[in-house]
């Protein structure tokens, strides 16, 4: 009895784990930083949440990358800098952890 008591709890927990695992589509990242479209040869538009210091770039292949840990003065520089691809390349790519929100558009795949 002990044991198909077990079993029993062992196949509930693993329909339980299989139900709670996120979906190709819940698992993808969903954007609530507001972006402002900026004058770049190669950034289309930032956001910045000042609350959670998260950097947002879209790119202008498409591509969206959110950077974290970003502090405001990062932000400040790279919205006011001349060249915002110049400073993204020496200031912000390959210095924070980042997660592609978006592919590039040919990335994507047709729906």
């Amino acid at each position: 009895m002990k044991t198909r008591s077990l079993f029993t709890l062992a196949m509930f927990l693993a329909v339980i784990l299989r139900a709670a695992e996120p979906t190709t589509e819940e698992a993808g990242i969903l954007s609530h930083i507001p972006r402002e479209r900026v004058q770049s040869s190669g950034l289309t538009s930032v956001g910045y949440s000042k609350r959670r210091h998260i950097l947002e770039i879209e790119f202008a292949n498409g591509a969206i990358y959110r950077y974290f840990e970003v502090s405001p003065a990062v932000h400040r520089d790279l919205m006011t800098s001349e060249s915002k691809t110049r400073y993204y390349d020496a200031s912000i790519k390959k210095n924070y952890r980042s997660v592609r929100v978006r592919p590039r558009v040919k990335d994507q795949s047709p729906n």
